[in-house]
């Protein structure tokens, strides 16, 4: 398989690095917790590199003195020194070579001067310019913005710079978000209770706001804006009225504060009963006047606390949640009754388009493109359909959801899941900048060819991995999710090869026998999981409920939250027919795409079963049989799984022993989940294609009976199957 022989080159290649680098090296003294993520700013190792930094910056000179700026100056100041040795002098006079100046035009004399003009019209309200360049006869190192956000994201920019040991001499960047909307969806609840979250309870300690300011709070709005994340969504889509009460808008407002000098606006989740809930209302029919008064006043309660509000996020008739179907009403109807309270504070309404109904006789994954795309024009110019990244449910591949570029006349985003729900939880390295990768630069054929979705959406939400915990993502490799989000918001258009080496010469180290190994590990951790879980495009075979480990016997509860429904095994053979024969699901795309997804000779193989329902003994064009071919699929994703443990076991010398003994004990359990996975998967499989294992192919470890009673994980908290842990190792 190929995809499975260049991890092995890879493999190869990094285990040839080991072997040639020196063992001798004193292993880092200081152990690290994870607390400081990728703004670690540790001394510069590289002793040319340091010498040419020191030379490159003598003075600092900020000014301006908005409390964005003095945050500017504020970060500039802790990262120069720490990356340096010493302490830059700030000075607003004389200037000398290696001046570092950094402000907007409105602020700073110095940069007004300056021929910045056309850069800092490519750069926008949001964007900077860094250029190296003289000023009043000194060589200096000029950061610049419209704005004071523009000048913070600057400087975040300079230091990932020397961070990751890049040249300063002839810098000359220019750089604008690409996204105007980057926001972190946190599904928190008032209680602290995160709905699929692993890294501990919520950070918004409400019981003791607004009095009482976690210093937390200042760091966390610090990491976003390293990364150009401009909003965060403070409470769960599964909403709770409560939070829009004046008691919970005073605790909002003081989160604000704190977020509001590093560029983050508030937003919050709407419950769309709260006017009955909170109002005393008999109804929230959206066509209600006085419905639509009692959204109105709320808005304006909600930005004389805090003005600048970014709006509501809101989950309608789905899942339970209520809506304007509850009245009759169309989403358009709900959603313009509260973009309408909003728009004159210039706030939005993202309306989320999961839905699907198990009483809608058509395939789930069809649901929210009939529903919506009837609509498209109907929606206030406020209004953005905030779109899942696939038609399902954030699996570990899934094809683009049709709807983007469906919807000409109504602005769209996409919703990417950070916290991997579908793929090991906090348990399992799964990198997933390469799966947002692959959606972002898929084309919809839209306008023809170029229609990427990046290119068809307005802006992009996450849900955050992000929790009490002391290392905030529950694992260190976690945090590079957070990170890749950020960077993609920016700019959609990066590699995920770039964004790992980023993220790993910040967050470990610059020498290159950690970042070549560390890199190889990360860019093939999606593929690997892919493999030994819902390999050649199967979806949704996860546990029930807490969806953590294998469950593609899931036959009990709603159809279409069942495994059984999606994955139609028979004795015929395997996959969801979604072609003209079965669901047609597939009409749902523009003509090039239809026709590559409905043709068996066409659609990668990677979503074969998603579009194909495949005989356990047909052929495919890899040569081998459906059923050779899932079992090397599965035995790929434990190979790669292994070859990651040997990888990582070969940095001991170079990763402070915190750090590398955590990721250790994670890749020992996901070693064992894999096979886990695996074992229980073929099983069930076997148990309809009725197929022998070739020669040299594991058996399962058990009988398919020991996997279906298997009840894991027993913290879902913090998950792991430990029964599995000493199974079945070579």
């Amino acid at each position: 398989m190929r995809p499975f022989a260049s991890c092995r080159s890879v493999a190869l290649w990094c285990a040839l690095l080991a072997a040639a680098s020196p063992r001798s090296l004193p292993r880092p003294p200081a152990a690290e917790d994870g607390y400081d993520l990728w703004l670690r700013y540790r001394l510069v190792g590289d002793a040319g590199r340091l010498a040419e930094y020191r030379a490159a910056l003598t003075q600092l000179v900020v000014e301006g003195d908005s409390p964005t700026l003095r945050a500017a100056r504020d970060e500039l100041s802790a990262g120069l020194t720490g990356l340096l040795g010493s302490a830059i002098p700030a000075v607003d006079s004389v200037l000398h070579d290696g001046a570092l100046i950094a402000g907007t035009p409105a602020t700073s004399r110095l940069v007004a001067g300056l021929p910045l003009a056309d850069d800092l019209r490519r750069a926008g309200d949001e964007g900077f310019v860094l250029r190296a360049l003289r000023v009043r006869g000194q060589q200096a190192i000029v950061i610049a913005g419209n704005s004071g956000v523009g000048v913070l994201y600057g400087v975040f920019h300079l230091l990932r710079l020397i961070q990751t040991g890049a040249p300063l001499r002839g810098l000359a960047v220019v750089s604008a978000p690409k996204l105007r909307l980057r926001l972190l969806d946190h599904w928190d609840n008032l209680d602290r209770t995160v709905e699929r979250g692993y890294a501990g309870r919520s950070l918004w300690d409400w019981p003791h706001l607004p009095d009482s300011i976690d210093p937390r709070y200042r760091d966390y709005a610090r990491v976003n804006a390293s990364i150009g994340i401009n909003g965060t969504v403070l409470t769960n889509v599964n909403a709770n009225a409560t939070v829009l009460s004046p008691e919970y808008l005073a605790k909002v407002a003081a989160l604000a504060n704190v977020f509001r000098p590093y560029g983050l606006r508030v937003y919050l989740t709407a419950r769309f009963s709260a006017p009955i809930e909170l109002g005393g209302l008999a109804t929230a029919d959206p066509l209600d006047p006085a419905v639509g008064a009692w959204w109105r006043r709320k808005v304006d309660e909600i930005y004389r606390a805090v003005p600048d509000f970014g709006g509501f996020v809101v989950k309608a008739n789905s899942e339970g949640q209520p809506g304007p179907q509850d009245y009759g009403r169309t989403h358009a109807d709900g959603a313009n009754t509260l973009a309408d309270a909003l728009a004159p504070h210039g706030g939005i309404v993202m309306w989320r388009a999961f839905v699907y109904s198990n009483e809608v006789p058509t395939d789930r994954v069809r649901q929210a493109y009939d529903e919506f795309t009837p609509q498209d024009g109907a929606f206030r110019e406020n209004v953005l359909l905030q779109v899942k990244n696939g038609p399902l449910d954030f699996q570990p591949r899934e094809p683009f959801h049709p709807l983007f570029g469906a919807m000409s006349r109504t602005p769209l985003m996409m919703e990417l899941q950070i916290t991997k729900e579908y793929l090991g939880q906090d348990t399992h390295l799964t990198f997933l900048a390469p799966l947002w990768e692959e959606v972002l630069r898929a084309d919809t054929y839209a306008r023809g060819p170029g229609s990427t979705v990046g290119r068809e959406i307005r802006g992009l939400a996450g849900v955050a991995n992000v929790g009490s915990d002391r290392d905030w993502c529950g694992s260190d490799f976690n945090q590079a999710n957070w990170y890749a989000f950020g960077r993609l918001a920016w700019d959609y258009t990066l590699s995920s090869a770039v964004i790992a080496d980023e993220w790993i010469r910040m967050t470990f180290s610059n020498d290159p026998r950690v970042v070549g190994p560390v890199k190889a590990m990360m860019l093939a951790s999606r593929e690997a999981v892919v493999n030994y879980m819902t390999p050649l495009g199967l979806a949704h075979q996860m546990a029930l409920g807490h969806h953590y480990g294998p469950g593609p016997w899931v036959a009990r509860g709603r159809a279409d939250q069942t495994s059984v429904y999606f994955n139609r095994a028979d004795v015929a053979g395997l996959g969801f027919d979604r072609t003209a024969t079965g669901s047609n699901a597939v009409h749902q795309y523009f003509p090039p795409v239809r026709r590559r997804f409905a043709d068996r000779d066409s659609v990668p193989e990677t979503l074969l079963l998603w579009f194909h329902h495949v005989g356990w003994s047909e052929r495919l064009r890899s040569g081998r049989t459906l059923w050779e071919e899932l079992l090397s699929r599965y035995q790929a994703g434990v190979d790669t799984v292994r070859w990651m443990e040997r990888t990582w076991d070969g940095l001991h010398d170079l990763v402070d022993d915190a750090r590398f003994r955590r990721v250790q004990a994670f890749l020992r359990t996901q070693e064992a989940e894999a096979r886990w996975w695996r074992d229980a998967s073929v099983s069930y499989w076997q148990s309809f294609s009725h197929l022998p294992l070739p020669p040299g192919y594991p058996a399962p470890a058990h009988a398919l009976d020991w996997y279906r009673e298997l009840r894991c994980p027993t913290d879902p908290r913090k998950p792991r199957c430990d029964a599995l842990m000493n199974v079945g190792r070579p």
